[in-house]
């Protein structure tokens, strides 16, 4: 698996077609994933998805990938193409502005978008304590967040 130092992304960008069908192979699964973690989150440490608090699950999901897919990058690897990509929440709008998930994806070589799979979504454990504890959680990233490496 790549690391952040193997990994040489491009700037960030608005989706290109191969992106928007990149993540359309996998839409579904994105949206199992985000309730999945969701739920996981809600078990033992519900402030990861606070700003979805009182949002139904299906409002949460309720994205298209062409309209939704904002921003993208994309670093090749020896194994594929690591994919990164911003999704707009739609039911997520409250005084932080809009909502966004980072999602990460993987399309291997030489055989289109159709075997493109999920890996990972952002979760943030962040502003770590001088014992190296987590003080904030964030699933539901701003407009501003940038859509960086992540590996999880």
């Amino acid at each position: 698996m790549a690391s952040e130092e193997q990994v040489e992304l491009n700037a960030p960008h608005f989706p290109t077609e191969k992106a928007f069908e990149a993540f359309e192979v996998v839409e579904h699964t994105i949206k199992s994933e985000i309730l999945k973690s969701r739920h996981d989150w809600n078990k033992h440490e519900p402030r990861m998805w606070s700003r979805a608090a009182g949002i139904s699950d299906a409002d949460l999901v309720a994205f298209n990938i062409r309209e939704d897919l904002v921003e993208c990058r994309s670093a090749p690897t020896s194994y594929g193409t690591i994919i990164l990509g911003k999704i707009r929440l739609p039911a997520i709008r409250d005084d932080e502005g809009e909502g966004f998930v980072h999602v990460r994806i993987h399309d291997p070589p030489n055989r289109g978008t159709e075997d493109v799979i999920f890996h990972s979504l952002f979760t943030d454990e962040g502003n770590r304590d001088e014992d190296g504890h987590p003080t904030t959680w964030r699933a539901i990233q701003t407009r501003d967040t940038p859509l960086e490496f992540f590996n999880e």
